[in-house]
């Protein structure tokens, strides 16, 4: 009996987080244009977009695709042996990213990273780094025109910069190229994450999130968003920090390290990653990872400095420069709960779900291992979001801003029942393909 009450309790948790997630989504499409409030975002809020509906070549791929993942990738996470399913995630992973983007053809790689608030043209221009580095925060204001950088590069520490023109060096340059790069990075994330889980005792918990993390709508922005690449670093860096706590190696800490500080030049928001180191070192039930991997990260944010930036003196003056431009406009009783909408058209609503079937288990005591590990990055990985939200820093277009953040929601799917876990990867695809053939997504 009381094992019966606990399963209704669970079902109840994941079924309200299906319909706050689904209520949000809805809320925030429909609201703007009921009441003619501009809330400044193209002409489809609260994605960045506007409506195209639209065929191309990617679609026959990505419906197939779609098929096949909803028919087998639940089981063939169960069978495969590990080395099989990891090389399965990436390269399923790619496909469907590859086939989402292929949608608007070759474009669909490489056409926004070729926009002018991208990193690329500047990358093209800079022919001494150094010496970029040097002028880098004068160049963030909006007074400083018509020299200011970039809407991107101003809005970014120069890690990101950096990432292009070393792509620009190599002679992978061009928007297909570098999108292909960017693409192949990002495909890597749920790879980075099951290492995670599976370093941490939850390889059953791994398997089970594997298809979410594989397939859903967040594809359609980590292909052809520099965030993309952010969440694979990210990723690869908390995938070291659990090796570094579990096997206790100093190599490990220090690749920790340096991976977590290039995170911190890459976004303003992604020292919040430190929420998710805590919860990892909490679960390995070890800290002595910790000083070597800070000292680390210090080491990249202390040798952007000794080229001329300074990190903490470049954030105040980004924020100003935030504020000053259509942050300002974007009104907060909007953004506050319409962030979340754009966040569960990323993650997926069945993040919502998972989120609230996790909640519910969260108040009892956790005896299982897997159970715990999954409670931990997920929670953080909420905390991370709510933390980012809180900072109004994030008015809209949080669909591809908080892709780091949102397959460590994810792997709470790994907690739902069997049957949510099969008809929640059908609405996951279903979501991701409507979403990418009847929208123009612009990021």
């Amino acid at each position: 009996m009381a094992t019966t009450q606990l399963a209704t309790v669970t079902t109840r948790g994941a079924r309200t987080g299906l319909a706050v997630a689904v209520a949000l989504m809805l809320a925030a499409l429909t609201i703007p244009p009921l009441f003619d409030w501009n809330v400044h975002v193209r002409s489809f809020p609260p994605l960045h977009a506007y409506l195209d509906p639209r065929l191309g070549p990617g679609t026959l791929p990505a419906v197939l695709l779609a098929v096949l993942a909803s028919l087998r990738a639940v089981d063939l996470a169960e069978r495969l042996s590990w080395p099989r399913l990891l090389t399965a995630v990436y390269a399923a992973g790619l496909a469907w990213l590859l086939a989402l983007a292929f949608v608007d053809g070759p474009g669909g790689v490489g056409d926004i990273l070729n926009t002018q608030y991208e990193y690329l043209g500047t990358a093209r221009a800079t022919d001494d780094l150094p010496a970029t580095l040097e002028i880098y925060v004068s160049r963030i204001p909006f007074d400083a025109e018509p020299s200011n950088w970039p809407v991107h590069i101003a809005g970014h520490p120069p890690g990101a910069l950096t990432f292009f023109v070393v792509l620009v060096r190599i002679g992978l340059g061009s928007g297909f190229a570098a999108g292909l790069v960017v693409t192949a990075f990002a495909a890597s994330t749920a790879v980075a994450v099951m290492s995670t889980m599976r370093t941490l005792g939850a390889e059953g918990a791994a398997r089970r999130a594997a298809p979410f993390l594989t397939f859903g709508p967040a594809a359609i922005w980590q292909c052809v968003s520099a965030d993309g690449m952010f969440a694979a670093v990210a990723a690869w860096g908390v995938a070291a920090l659990a090796l570094a706590a579990t096997r206790r190696s100093l190599a490990w800490s220090v690749s920790a390290g340096l991976l977590l500080g290039y995170c911190v030049m890459l976004s303003y928001g992604l020292p919040l990653l430190g929420l998710l180191a805590v919860a990892v070192l909490v679960v390995a039930r070890s800290w002595r990872p910790l000083v070597p991997a800070v000292a680390a990260a210090l080491t990249v944010v202390l040798a952007y400095a000794a080229y001329g930036f300074y990190w903490w003196e470049a954030f105040p003056v980004l924020r100003e420069r935030y504020w000053a431009g259509v942050a300002s406009a974007r009104p907060a009783a909007y953004w506050t709960w319409a962030n979340l909408a754009c966040l569960f058209f990323s993650a997926g609503p069945l993040a919502g779900a998972a989120l609230g079937h996790a909640a519910t288990r969260v108040r009892r005591t956790i005896a299982d291992v897997e159970e715990r590990v999954v409670l931990w990055l997920a929670g953080a990985g909420a905390a991370m979001v709510l933390a980012a939200n809180a900072s109004q820093m994030s008015k809209a277009e949080v669909e591809r801003i908080w892709l780091p953040f949102v397959p460590w929601l994810l792997v709470a799917c790994a907690l739902l029942p069997e049957r949510w876990r099969r008809a929640g990867l059908v609405l996951q695809i279903v979501l991701a393909v409507a979403v990418q053939h009847l929208l123009r997504t612009t990021w």
